[in-house]
């Protein structure tokens, strides 16, 4: 007999299309568990049956696991590499109209990020394609307004140039707001955006078992133009990026050989 997590797990597949099976399921179950003790409800099947009928308690599930933590310019050494390394390359290969997915984007910081870095390199003509499993978080991402934390790390330069301060709170300006599509994708289901150059995705694959992380990064190679690049967050090095056709091009960031 199955247990209680598991026809849980199976139920939620059912309802969201979201399969739990291919995350890590102590991380999981740790933190559902804790979201559904405070809820007030002592099996997952009790919990699930509440949030089968009420949209807002499943959405409170899903904010809680996809950890919707993020920030403009997060971890600034690897966006430095990103402006030193991989844009000159990009440009280098003239391309026309420089593809960019950022993959599970959370509320938007990343993507966002990447058009100012983009648009500060010189890359005029550019699309960055921004994707959530999470539609409240796109909601918010596509409103593209963030308190002051949110921009801690982001240069002041480029924060004065790119946002417009609204009393305590920053708004991007439609200029770059503009050139980020922001679309519903679950990552584990969904087919994969053709023909990229660049692929970010961060702090992630972390909540993913082995085996999923195998299916992802395959499916970001063939997403990927020959020579295109894989940004990964700093948790998330890939210690054997040959078996997915990947040569490591620097720290956290892998090139899809040339076929």
């Amino acid at each position: 007999m199955k247990n209680d997590f598991a026809v849980f797990i199976e139920a939620l597949d059912r309802k969201t299309g979201i399969d739990l099976s291919k995350y890590k399921e102590a991380q999981m179950k740790r933190r559902l568990t804790t979201l559904r003790d405070k809820r007030g409800y002592q099996t997952f099947k009790e919990y699930f049956r509440a949030l089968d009928k009420d949209e807002a308690l499943l959405n409170e599930l899903l904010d809680r696991m996809t950890i919707n933590v993020s920030e403009f310019y997060r971890n600034a050494k690897r966006w430095d590499i990103l402006k030193q390394k991989v844009f000159p390359v990009m440009k280098k290969a003239s391309l026309e109209k420089p593809k960019v997915w950022s993959a599970a984007c959370s509320t938007g910081e990343e993507p966002y990020t990447l058009a100012i870095l983009l648009e500060e390199s010189g890359v005029r003509d550019f699309e960055v394609i921004a994707s959530d499993i999470d539609k409240k978080a796109l909601e918010k991402a596509e409103r593209g307004v963030y308190p002051e934390r949110a921009l801690r790390e982001m240069p002041e330069k480029l924060k004065k140039k790119y946002f417009v301060n609204k009393g305590d709170m920053f708004e991007v300006t439609p200029e770059i707001k503009r050139k980020v599509s922001f679309v519903h994708h679950n990552l584990l289901v969904d087919p994969y955006p053709s023909g990229c150059h660049l692929i970010v995705c961060r702090n992630v694959l972390i909540y993913f078992t082995e085996e999923t992380k195998k299916v992802v990064y395959n499916g970001f190679n063939r997403s990927l133009q020959n020579r295109g690049i894989l940004f990964v967050g700093s948790t998330e090095q890939i210690f054997s990026p040959h078996q997915y056709n990947f040569d490591i091009f620097d720290t956290f960031f892998y090139q899809k050989k040339a076929e």
